[in-house]
């Protein structure tokens, strides 16, 4: 396998603002694309963060080109940073919007923290996602409609020691649902100076 593509684009939102996108084309055979959403705007959350690159190495791995933003705010963003779910969806939307328009094949909705909560409401709104990766996801911000609807695959990765998506939670979740595989990652809380590794293992599993 050659070079993967990387190169910044803007994405435009519907309500008028471009955010920052960077774009990953994968060299070889190509089997679809992601977006992989970053946490929360107001406490740091960026496209930049290990986890995110973690994503989007698996997602490469896998023959799948990616997508990841800022949200609204953040970096080279316009906008104003907004932990709101409305504001969110606007920006997760328009980055799958712009997926959607750049590769053929089925779509894969990834997000960390608040970016994976985001994409279990935007995945349910496209047909074209098959799959899901949501990592530490906290349970107080699930649309759990949307989670339990979903007709394709999700994986769900937490830490060991996370407070804000605990594993025991999570893994209640998915012991409901057989489309919903849960896997935990060892030592890891939510910011993951550990495991990192895990969650590519992990992902390139599900996804390749």
């Amino acid at each position: 396998m050659g070079i993967s593509e990387e190169r910044s684009v803007p994405i435009p939102t519907s309500d008028g603002l471009a955010l920052e996108g960077l774009y990953v084309a994968v060299s070889g055979v190509e089997v679809g694309g992601a977006v992989v959403a970053p946490p929360h705007p107001l406490y740091g959350g960026n496209m930049d963060l290990p986890v995110l690159n973690e994503l989007a190495h698996a997602c490469d791995r896998a023959g799948i080109a990616t997508l990841r933003f800022n949200w609204r705010g953040v970096g080279a963003s316009a906008g104003t940073p907004s932990g709101e779910a409305g504001d969110a969806d606007l920006d997760y939307g328009a980055s799958l919007e712009q997926i959607a328009e750049t590769v053929p094949g089925p779509l894969v909705a990834c997000g960390y923290s608040f970016g994976a909560a985001t994409a279990v409401r935007c995945a349910a709104r496209e047909p074209r996602i098959t799959r899901r990766v949501l990592v530490a996801p906290p349970p107080s911000l699930l649309d759990l409609d949307a989670l339990e609807r979903f007709p394709g695959k999700t994986l769900i990765l937490t830490g060991e020691n996370d407070d804000l998506a605990p594993a025991d939670a999570l893994a209640a979740l998915a012991a409901e649902n057989d489309r919903i595989e849960f896997a935990l990652v060892p030592e890891a809380d939510h910011f993951f100076a550990f495991g990192l590794a895990e969650i590519g293992k992990q992902a390139l599993r599900f996804l390749g």
